[in-house]
């Protein structure tokens, strides 16, 4: 068997609405996820892989060179490369499988599960709108809500709005991407937190370096904390006790050898590779093989409008089936993919495109009166110590561009810097 062809078809596939609305205003850049590069693998036996890469987001795009290595050669000779590139390899494990008519999984290992769990995704945005994406999952057929605690929202507001609009055992696992700093700040933001019975975990609360802060917060925090592998290193947090388990993501190899590490510490984790239907399902065929991938996986399949497949995927309790079928086991929809394309016109010269950034002032808004005036992605700022980690009362407000001078100042001073003001 010799690859023939790689064909890379760019689309934009929409989000659903309200996320369309949530990623494009929130303090961001999710809302280029909309942006997939499809891989299509054709080989001389009359077979086709399919893979799918988020470009804006991904471990590692496919290159022209990625291309060019494969062509000729046979896929099982590469698939296990992560340098190829998301979905490239992705593509060449679902030709492979196809091919010696298996399913994707039984490439990768012993199956341990044929159902995983997959948790709903959003970035922050108003109580309002988290309530709304929480009640959509629970109609979905999920039981967990992955979601971003910010500086500019009120968490408590946020989690009391989610557990008013979900039963009392749908979870709630809240990543704060560092934002509360240090022990002394979480500590009692993740104390109250946990009071709340839908509350399950908490990721990266601090800084991932700061053992001793991490491990001050194991002890007294009442739930499980998670980090992304390999920071600090392995053995550090499994020797300080420094989370409860993990967060991995990137190509096959890396996932499968992370994943065994976890599993020889006897740590869980859950598996963060986002994407559409293919990817889900790729996904879905990892964490059917890797024994401690037992939280809920994340893939982000919630913000698109359309999975790409015929058969899109499907959540009851928590989890999705890993298909049987040879190779990833679904079929994609290519009346979907022409209908996606994005037009050659619109690509630069790397062959991909990006959305113009919305413009848009965003002002976090304090019970006090103070404000602090953004654009753009504002976390790191707030992350160097600028402004409260976290104040209930807080909200977001948004300032679009009416014309006007006094905006396109505001806009200008603020993109060079976060701008303090009253409000």
């Amino acid at each position: 068997m010799k690859i023939t062809n790689v064909e890379r078809i760019l689309l934009d596939v929409p989000f659903t609405p309200r996320q369309q609305q949530i990623t494009t205003q929130s303090v961001s850049t999710v809302y280029n996820w909309s942006l997939l590069e499809l891989c299509k693998v054709t080989t001389n036996t009359g077979h086709v892989g399919w893979g799918e890469t988020v470009i804006h987001y991904t471990y590692r795009r496919v290159s022209d060179a990625s291309v060019e290595r494969v062509l000729g050669e046979s896929p099982a000779a590469f698939m296990n490369d992560d340098s190829l590139g998301a979905g490239l390899q992705m593509a060449l494990f679902d030709v492979v499988g196809k091919i010696l008519e298996v399913p994707v999984y039984q490439l990768l290992g012993t199956q341990c599960r044929d159902a995983v769990p997959i948790s709903w995704w959003s970035i922050d945005s108003s109580p309002e709108n988290w309530a709304a994406e929480a009640a959509d999952a629970v109609a979905c057929g999920y039981t967990s809500f992955k979601n971003k605690p910010r500086p500019w929202w009120d968490i408590v507001a946020q989690v009391e709005a989610v557990a008013a609009a979900v039963p009392s055992d749908f979870k709630l696992d809240l990543d704060p991407n560092s934002s509360l700093r240090d022990a002394d700040t979480a500590i009692p933001v993740l104390q109250k937190l946990a009071t709340y019975p839908n509350v399950a975990m908490f990721e990266s609360p601090i800084p991932q370096n700061d053992v001793e802060g991490n491990k001050q917060i194991r002890r007294v925090v009442d739930r499980p904390i998670a980090m992304h592998f390999g920071s600090p290193p392995y053995t550090t947090c499994v020797r300080e006790d420094v989370c409860s388990g993990f967060v991995i993501g990137g190509g096959k190899s890396q996932v499968m050898r992370e994943g065994q590490l976890s599993a020889g510490a006897d740590m869980p984790f859950w598996l963060q590779i986002v994407g559409n239907g293919l990817t889900t399902t790729w996904a879905g065929h990892l964490g059917s093989v890797l024994t401690h991938a037992t939280w809920p996986a994340i893939t982000c399949i919630n913000l698109y409008s359309e999975h790409l497949i015929t058969q899109p995927v499907q959540v009851s309790e928590g989890v999705h089936k890993v298909p049987d079928a040879p190779g990833l086991g679904v079929e994609v929809d290519e009346d979907a993919v022409e209908r996606f394309r994005v037009p050659a016109e619109k690509l630069d010269a790397e062959g991909y495109t990006i959305h113009p950034v919305p413009e848009i002032i965003k002002t976090a808004v304090y019970p006090d009166g103070s404000c602090i005036h953004i654009v753009g992605d504002g976390l790191s700022y707030f992350n160097a110590g600028n402004g409260e980690a976290q104040v209930e009362g807080a909200r977001l407000e948004l300032t679009f561009n009416d014309g006007s001078e006094a905006w396109a100042k505001l806009f200008a001073q603020a993109r060079e810097a976060p701008v303090h003001g009253t409000w």
